[in-house]
This record gives structure tokens, sequence and C-alpha cells, in this order.
């Protein structure tokens, strides 16, 4: 299986990754709490499409390995910028999902965005998820402060309810299978526990707006508009406004899970983006 093996302070880090297809690069980051396995879809499409496609595990999840540091959006960035160069990488289009969003604009800010021409975030938690007074749209702190909480006393209680969420299962189980549900549950119950919530205290915490300004290339910012995990107001609203040039589209009735109950339509609008 490959793996990209790198330093992390004391201790090696070693990143899963999956590498498909001939053509331009694109490199998919997962969201929280899965693994490069929730690309499914979009990995076929993008390879019939003539693209070279890069999946990999983000650190404490899947098959890469569990250290107990280094879940912060710059430690997580570094681990993107070491693939690129491990591959050595070039005209790269970095494809974030959720909080895989983190990556893409973290890797602008400590990298300046070098070997990649474009970028797109997928029901983004950029830029900040938090409610805060210039941030009323946010999710409140109690909420997030009950999610912790529930991480660390009943994680994988948690969890199964979480993807429930994550889809809109009670409004599309028409598009949506239990055993699709299943399937997400198991491979986030088997991530790491400590990296569970210290992502989740990354992707909870951090404050991107005053680095959206350093994504210099275009950009594909794709939402749905009933989204109960991350609204649209305070995400793709918000990064559609800080982000120079960027193409804004808002999927009619897509939960956060849009890349699979919305397959068809999202692997259109990325293929198209991606072709222009």
């Amino acid at each position: 299986m490959p793996f990209l093996k790198h330093d992390n302070g004391n201790e090696k880090v070693r990143i899963f990754y999956q590498d498909y297809g001939q053509g331009d690069p694109v490199i998919l980051i997962h969201g929280w709490p899965l693994s490069h396995q929730a690309w499914e879809g979009q990995i076929a499409t993008l390879i019939n499409g003539g693209y070279r496609v890069i999946a990999y595990d983000r650190r404490g999840f899947g098959k890469s390995s569990q250290p107990l540091e280094g879940y912060d959006y710059s430690s997580l960035a570094t681990d993107l910028r070491e693939l690129i160069l491990h591959l050595d990488l070039t005209n790269v289009t970095l494809v974030g999902f959720s909080m895989g969003g983190g990556e893409v604009v973290r890797y602008f800010t400590d990298y300046e965005g070098d070997r990649v021409i474009k970028a797109a975030l997928i029901a983004s938690i950029i830029p900040l998820v938090a409610q805060k007074d210039d941030n009323p749209d946010g999710v409140p702190q109690k909420n997030l402060d009950e999610i912790m909480e529930a991480l660390k006393n009943d994680r994988i209680g948690f969890l199964k309810g979480f993807h429930e969420n994550f889809y809109n299962f009670d409004q599309l189980k028409g598009q949506i299978s239990q055993a699709s549900l299943d399937y997400d549950f198991s491979i986030a119950s088997h991530a790491s526990p400590i990296a569970t919530i210290k992502a989740a205290e990354a992707w909870a915490t951090t404050d991107f707006r005053s680095e959206l300004k350093n994504i210099d290339v275009p950009t594909l910012i794709l939402h749905g508009d009933a989204d109960n995990i991350v609204p649209f107001q305070t995400s793709a609203q918000q990064a559609a406004q800080g982000i120079a040039t960027n193409e804004y589209r808002l999927i009619k009735d897509a939960p956060h899970g849009l890349t699979l109950t919305h397959r068809d339509e999202v692997d259109k609008l990325i293929l198209e983006f991606l072709k222009k």
C-alpha cells in the first residue's frame, strides 16, 4: 500500500494515499470524521474524465498513522505539502470537502498555493464555524461544547446519529440507503478517538476569514442549501465574498453529504469547473 512518510516532530507520520489515472492531478481531501473512501463516486468520475486522482487519509483517520498531536491546520497542511512534493505534482487542483476546506485555505497561507492552479470547496467549513458577534449565523458555542462532550463521553453513540443528520436521512431516504449510513459509521468509528476530538477542535475553532484573500486561483464553491451540519450562510456564502475569483453554486435541497445524495449534479459541476 502506498504511504507518504515524513517527520512530525519526534515521530514519523505515515499518510496513506491512492493515486489513480492519468492527466492533470486532482487531490481530494476528505471531511471529518471519514476517510478517502468518502470520495468513492468522485474518484471514478474524475478518472473517467481524464484526470489523475490522488485521495489520501488525513492523519488519525483511515489507514494513516494516529499520532497524539498535529491536528491543527498548519500541521495538516504540511501533510498535504509533503504529498505534493513526494509525488512531484504540478498544475494541481485541490478539492476539500467540509473540514478538508481548511487544508486548502491553509495551504495557500503557509505555502502560497505553490504548484496549485485551481481549488474547490465542497460543503466546506470555510471560513468560520463558530457563532461570534460578527458571525451571527455560525453554530452557537453551546452546541459545539455539546459535540465535544459527546465525543469524549460517547463517541460511538454520537457518530451513529451524526451521519443521519449528515445526509438529512429522514427527508432523503430515497436517495441514500441504510447500508451507506452503516458504511460511513464503520469508517468513522474506527478512526482514532484522539484524532476525532482534536480534529473537531480544529474545525470548530479556526477562523479562516483573514486567510481567504490568500486564495488567488479560480475556486469552485459548492454547497447544499439544506446543509444541517455547516449552514451555507456561515460558510459558502462568506467564502464567496472573500475569495476574489470564485464560482459559487448552491444546490437546492442538498444536505451536507451532497457528494453522495446529489452525486450526479456535484460531479457535473466539478468536471465543468476543471475543464474551464
